[in-house]
């Protein structure tokens, strides 16, 4: 059985040179779970910290699952991240450098379990963001012309 991605964050790759990728549990309650399982989050605009020597998880969005009535939730409430001590420390000493940040890349199941990708990444300028797209411009065209057989 193997990982079963939920959902991704598409621009942390163009937004932010990641460096490091760190994967942690999530503590989560039974409608949240099952909304996840569905496929209904988000992690557009979401950044994870560490408080106290713990891992929260912000603006990450949770629908709220449909059928659940006894629980009522803010959908981007704040989640504790489970990791060891000695990564969180580790975490610490790299996210107070200047101009690093945990940027959550996807949540996914990994054996009936939810887990979550997190990077140690640096904000991209506007320049660099530019050079990225044209590298892989420049990329998908060597490959169309490979394929067609044009040398």
């Amino acid at each position: 059985m193997g990982k079963k991605t939920v959902c991704q964050n598409r621009k942390a790759r163009h937004d932010y040179f990641i460096d490091d990728v760190y994967e942690a549990g999530i503590v989560l309650h039974g409608p949240e779970v099952k909304s996840l399982r569905e496929g209904r989050a988000s992690l557009s605009d979401s950044y994870a910290k560490v408080k106290n020597g713990e891992l929260f998880l912000f603006n990450m969005h949770i629908t709220p699952y449909p059928f659940s009535h006894y629980l009522d939730m803010d959908p981007k409430r704040t989640r504790k991240l489970l990791m060891k001590k000695k990564e969180i420390k580790r975490l610490i000493g790299k996210t107070e450098e200047k101009g690093y940040s945990l940027i959550p890349l996807s949540v996914y199941l990994l054996r009936g379990l939810i887990k979550i990708e997190l990077a140690l990444a640096k904000g991209k300028r506007k320049y660099d963001k530019r050079q990225s797209l044209k590298e892989k411009e420049i990329k998908r065209e060597l490959n169309q012309m490979n394929r067609r057989g044009i040398s």
